[in-house]
């Protein structure tokens, strides 16, 4: 008997984690100019350098940036969300 209640609370909490994780689901903002050096990210077949904030994945042109960007997350956030809100003829803020 305790053998499947284990097994049971096992199951329960590995399927409540599988739904959780799903919840959390990362989103690429795939802003395409660093907010820092005002460069295109992936120029000259650079590979862009990935940074998260916030459940979000932002691009920077390089890793070097990335020591600015964590001065101040909330100024190039929003800076990067604006760029891609404007390319998309989107209001900041504003869900398509």
């Amino acid at each position: 008997m305790k053998k499947v209640l284990l097994l049971s609370l096992v199951l329960v909490v590995g399927l409540l984690g599988k739904s959780f994780a799903a919840d959390v689901a990362m989103v690429e903002v795939q802003n395409k100019t660093c907010p820092i050096s005002h460069e295109e990210v992936g120029k000259n077949g650079m590979k862009p350098h990935k940074v998260t904030y916030k459940g979000k994945i932002y691009n920077l042109c390089c890793s070097m940036c990335e020591k600015d960007f964590n001065k101040d997350p909330e100024k190039y956030t929003k800076l990067m969300e604006a760029e891609v809100a404007a390319e998309q003829g989107t209001p900041v803020g504003k869900k398509q």
